[in-house]
């Protein structure tokens, strides 16, 4: 039997998020048939290192959420254990966690992406880094923690820079309108676009994680050619990064003035949700996936190494 070490909870702030998508994927792996060790993992390395030697799994499946679990830290660790893990290596996690990093690949790749600039909290304390509205948000979190829409007739851009918290890189992006459309893919197979809306100004973290945050229409209702343009820049996202395994490609959908619209590439998650109603479980089960099939999917395709 498979033995699986699956690391969740984490230090980040989607501690939360972890601890649900690890007990999750525990009870489909073990439906699967893999015998599952789970590993809280904390502020202690050395603790987590000699879980996991006590363990002796033979893949460890990386349940963690955002800094020090998808940005490449716990992936450089199980590379130098010479462990198989699941999801993305060091170089692609690393990237697509640095939002910075990531719109420069995705420009490169000539994937379609809003206008953007890095300042520091006294620069966006002094002035307005792009015209209104526009987004901030910290370069290295995920699940949309720090994200805030600075809008016209909107005086709260210098309290919000004065009580930054996070990163000192503040990522400004044009506030682009429309729909937020989701796309998962699994190697190299992208499953299908989900709309997802909510009562909330934007998807922030609540609308995502809360019971009631937001509804999932899945497929989407969208014209025929921005369906087949979403999962097409999903899949060169991925490519373009380096991912494997699964990964979920957030983008907007500025369809303001009309079908067909224009499609803007957000951000790459290479550590999406996987709870049973997460949006890539959910796109799974649509394509005929079962949740404990697609976790023990992942588990095959589970490797070291960039």
């Amino acid at each position: 039997m498979t033995r699986v070490a699956l690391l969740h909870g984490g230090v980040s702030a989607e501690r939360e998020v972890s601890l649900a998508t690890g007990t999750q994927v525990a009870t489909a792996l073990r439906q699967a048939g893999f015998d599952v060790i789970a590993i809280d993992v904390g502020p202690d390395l050395r603790a987590t290192i000699d879980a996991l030697q006590a363990a002796r799994p033979d893949v460890v499946f990386n349940a963690l959420h955002g800094r020090f679990g998808e940005d490449g830290c716990i992936q450089g660790v199980l590379d130098w254990m010479g462990l198989p893990y699941t999801h993305s290596g060091l170089r692609a996690s690393a990237l697509a966690m640095d939002k910075e990093a990531a719109k420069a690949v995705f420009a490169a790749a000539g994937l379609p992406v809003a206008r953007s600039r890095v300042v520091s909290p006294e620069e966006l304390e002094a002035e307005d880094p792009l015209p209104l509205p526009y987004v901030v948000k910290p370069v290295n979190e995920g699940s949309s923690v720090g994200v805030e829409i600075i809008r016209e007739g909107s005086n709260r851009r210098a309290e919000i820079a004065r009580a930054w918290t996070y990163d000192r890189r503040i990522m400004a992006e044009s506030y682009i309108p429309g729909r937020e459309l989701t796309v998962a893919v699994m190697g190299d197979r992208p499953l299908e676009v989900t709309e997802i809306a909510t009562g909330h100004a934007f998807y922030d973290y609540d609308a995502k994680y809360a019971d009631g945050g937001s509804r999932h229409t899945l497929p989407a209702p969208v014209h025929a050619d921005i369906r087949q343009q979403a999962m097409d820049i999903a899949l060169r996202a991925h490519q373009a990064l380096g991912c494997r395994g699964v990964s979920r490609a957030d983008l907007r959908y500025d369809d303001t003035a009309g079908e067909p619209g224009r499609l803007f590439l957000l951000e790459v998650n290479t550590q999406p949700g996987m709870t049973r109603t997460s949006l890539v479980p959910e796109q799974a089960a649509h394509v005929g996936i079962p949740f404990p099939d697609l976790c023990a999917w992942m588990v095959r395709e589970a490797r070291y190494g960039a």
